[in-house]
C-alpha cells in the first residue's frame, strides 16, 4: 500500500511542477475547433472553428442549448465525440472553455477522495496566455459567460 501512495504522490507532484513551470502537456490537449500540428501545438481547424463561432453567436442571439443542439443535428454537424447528435452539456462546456480565446486554464477540476469535482479553491489553477490562436474574441467569451451566469441565476429563482 505504501508504494502505491508514494507513486501517486510522485505523479501528482510531477503534474503540479509542469503546471507551475509551463511545461505541462495538458495545455496542448486538443478540443473541438483545434487540431495538432507536426510539433504537437494546437492549431485552428477551420471547419470546426466556424462551428464554434456559430455556437457562440447563436447563444448570444438567444438560442437555448437545446435549440443549438437541434440546429447542429439538422445541419448534419457531428458532435466532438463523433455522434450525430450534440447534447446540451457538450454545448455548455464548449461555451465555457477559455481555450477558444487562446488561453488555457489548468486544474479546473480536481480529484477529491476519488471524485472528480470543480476546483473551487482546493488547489491552485494555472492560466497560460496566448498559447495558441484564438477562435473567438475575449469580449465575446465574456459576454457568453455573463449570459450563462444570468441564465443560471434566473433558473435558480424561477
Amino acid at each position: 500500500m505504501r508504494a502505491t501512495i508514494d507513486k501517486s504522490t510522485t505523479i501528482k507532484s510531477a503534474l503540479h511542477e509542469g503546471f507551475r513551470n509551463g511545461t505541462s502537456g495538458m495545455a496542448k490537449r486538443r478540443c473541438f475547433g483545434y487540431t495538432h500540428n507536426a510539433d504537437g501545438s494546437l492549431v485552428v481547424n477551420p471547419e470546426e472553428a466556424k462551428v464554434v463561432q456559430w455556437i457562440f453567436e447563436r447563444f448570444l442571439d438567444g438560442d437555448s442549448l437545446g435549440r443549438i443542439a437541434k440546429q447542429l443535428q439538422e445541419k448534419g454537424i457531428p458532435s466532438p465525440s463523433g455522434r450525430a447528435t450534440w447534447n446540451k452539456e457538450a454545448i455548455s462546456k464548449l461555451l465555457s472553455n477559455e481555450k477558444y480565446t487562446g488561453r488555457v486554464m489548468l486544474q479546473k477540476t480536481v480529484s477529491v477522495a476519488g471524485i472528480q469535482m470543480k476546483n473551487e479553491g482546493f488547489e491552485n489553477r494555472y492560466l497560460y496566455q496566448r498559447t495558441h490562436e484564438a477562435i473567438i474574441s475575449d469580449e465575446m467569451f465574456e459576454r457568453v459567460q455573463a449570459l450563462k451566469q444570468s441564465s443560471s441565476i434566473t433558473l435558480q429563482f424561477s
